[in-house]
């Protein structure tokens, strides 16, 4: 729905913050506003050049006043002609390279600007909390970026120095035509209303086909989007046709918008043009009946002609222009608002240090909800001492992974607090708080690059020996040597053409190789094969060893390795313990191992279970 707000055609405050970002570039600006008026007084001047030649040369009359020009000019009818085709060719060459530089400026400029604009836009992102994700599709964040930007680029660099451009032009052109005849000037401006009144017409045309044409392209971005990640499902499901169907119907609203837009210009600037030729043909009856009772000169009415030329020019951009300037009102109102969102997780005033050793975690009387009260997380409460291994297990929606997403401070919660060494992770800075994390997650994501730069993540830090430990205690150094280009070799976009057990390997060595006091694992071995599972299972013990790990898991293996097992079900802790003794609790484990994990316990026997007590 956002994309269907037209928005101001003028917001004064909108465009004064959008100036600001030309301040640090106000001198390319000036020069450009200064070759830009030179420009405009050169193309004036090309007429009164035309009418001087025909006056004294070409059709002398004897009444013409004396210029200050004649001086300067030879008698002899061919070499005057000459020297006023030389300053004219000077003209327009100046002209030409005038606006060469004065758009190469303002192109240079809007380009450093918007260079700015998007910077800011990506930092601010990269602040806002997990929430604001869950709420916005990532199609809208990426239109903010790349689409809205590069209407406030038009805006920048051809729709405001071309409006002030256009209007310059008008304001000269009128000047010179009173000064010429004010009687042939009020005939050409008589048409001006007509023009006006079809200019109207033509703007709220095309207004509303602009704004079709950006609701359909955000539908377009959108529906690509979401079917290209997609693309393996559709496949399989053999959807491809109803996938196209789909976005033919889509497609087909933007053409139509689009056909409509077109069909606006179609008659928009003939009927200026008509309208144009029509005054001017006003002027050369009214123009030619002057020229022979003597009124004005020839010279003058060829100039009036040129003119009347450039009159009507301007009057058909002024249009263009201000659908430029709506979308751009448009365009920034909500680009302005994406930065004017300000992150849920907000850095306290007076960050407290982190504690510089290793602290225990506690949980105290933790309620959570992602929306309104319908709440995830219950009362929890629970402590974790330095160096334990804790493992979180239950049914699907009990709030394991909730844990760790408050933990790293992703969400806050609404009632209770959560302290690390025994301060409430609250007054810590969120960057210093995650630093000293490290988290494998079900999904292991890639990005594209190479594996080293995918272990390192930009960290500076860590050598090439650090990368080579990592890889050589999480079992991946055989992969990694089978390739050619070894830690270098190229990673496509979300890890393509490497499996899944592979990115989850370069996922583990990521973790190791950052060295984390706490380490939290999201099924982090879910995903991978049996063989590959071997392969992690001894990298688990060397990466949890001496750190505080949070493991939730599926497989019983891991289970059965961490120092105590919490059990959560439907937002409560319910039970925590060693695996064996919650079996001989006989209460949710026991029933959880007994539908989940008795299969995978191949060479270690259930352990003989205490009688029933009729609870």
């Amino acid at each position: 729905m956002e994309e269907e707000v037209l928005g101001k055609a003028y917001d004064r405050r909108l465009m004064a913050r959008l100036l600001g970002y030309m301040r640090p570039y106000k001198g390319p600006v000036v020069i450009s506003l200064i070759l830009l008026l030179a420009s405009s007084l050169f193309q004036v001047a090309g007429p009164l050049l035309t009418k001087f030649a025909i006056d004294r040369y070409l059709a002398p009359a004897s009444d013409r006043p004396a210029s200050v020009f004649d001086p300067l000019l030879s008698s002899d009818a061919w070499t005057g002609i000459a020297q006023i085709s030389v300053v004219y060719l000077v003209i327009l060459l100046a002209t030409l390279g005038l606006d060469f530089a004065q758009a190469y400026l303002m192109q240079l400029t809007g380009q450093k600007a918007m260079f700015d604009l998007r910077r800011e836009l990506m930092a601010h992102l990269q602040k806002l909390d997990i929430a604001f994700f869950d709420r916005n599709p990532v199609g809208r964040l990426v239109t903010r970026v790349t689409t809205d930007v590069d209407v406030l680029n038009d805006l920048f660099t051809s729709g405001l120095v071309n409006l002030l451009a256009d209007i310059l032009m008008l304001s000269f052109v009128v000047v010179a035509m009173l000064q010429l005849s004010a009687g042939m000037t009020a005939m050409l401006l008589a048409v001006l209303p007509l023009v006006v009144w079809a200019t109207i017409l033509f703007r709220r045309s095309v207004a509303e086909s602009y704004r079709r044409i950006r609701v359909a392209i955000a539908r377009i971005n959108s529906y690509l989007q979401e079917h290209v990640n997609g693309i393996a499902v559709l496949q399989l499901f053999n959807r491809e046709a109803r996938s196209a169907s789909e976005f033919d119907r889509i497609n087909r609203g933007h053409m139509e918008a689009f056909k409509d837009s077109i069909f606006a210009y179609g008659w928009f600037y003939p009927v200026v043009e008509f309208l144009g030729m029509l005054a001017i043909a006003a002027l050369l009856v009214y123009g030619g009946y002057q020229v022979r009772s003597g009124a004005i000169t020839l010279g003058i009415l060829v100039a009036f002609f040129q003119y009347g030329m450039r009159f009507f020019r301007p009057i058909q951009d002024l249009s263009e222009k201000y659908n430029i300037l709506q979308s751009a009102m448009a365009a920034s109102e909500r680009i302005f608002k994406l930065l004017d969102t300000r992150p849920a997780i907000a850095e306290p005033p007076t960050g407290r240090p982190f504690p510089s050793t290793p602290s225990a975690i506690e949980f105290d009387s933790v309620w959570f909800a992602y929306k309104d009260e319908d709440w995830v997380l219950r009362d929890v409460s629970f402590h974790i001492e330095p160096g334990e291994t804790i493992a979180v297990v239950g049914h699907t929606g009990a709030g394991k992974t909730t844990i760790t997403s408050l933990l790293l401070r992703f969400y806050d919660i609404q009632k209770g607090v959560i302290r690390l060494g025994g301060i409430d992770i609250r007054e810590f800075d969120p960057r210093h708080l995650r630093r000293h994390f490290a988290i494998v997650l079900q999904d292991p994501y890639l990005f594209s690059g190479t594996i080293a730069g995918n272990i390192r993540l930009g960290t500076d830090g860590i050598t090439a020996e650090n990368l080579t430990s990592a890889a050589e205690q999480v079992n991946l150094m055989d992969f990694i040597r089978s390739l050619p280009e070894t830690f270098e070799h190229h990673i496509r976009e979300r890890g393509a053409g490497i499996s899944t057990g592979q990115k989850q390997l370069i996922n583990f060595a990521r973790a190791l190789a950052h060295n984390p006091r706490y380490l939290i694992l999201d099924e982090a071995t879910s995903s991978v094969d049996t063989e590959t599972e071997f392969r992690v299972r001894d990298a688990m013990s060397k990466l949890v060893a001496g750190r505080t790990s949070i493991v939730i898991a599926h497989r019983l293996s891991t289970i059965q390795r961490a120092d105590r097992i919490f059990v959560m079900h439907k937002g409560r802790l319910r039970e925590s313990g060693t695996h064996q003794q919650l079996l001989q609790q006989r209460g949710l484990y026991w029933k959880l191992y007994q539908l989940q994990y008795k299969d995978q316990e191949v060479k270690v026997p259930p352990p003989a279970l205490a009688p029933e007590t009729g609870r």
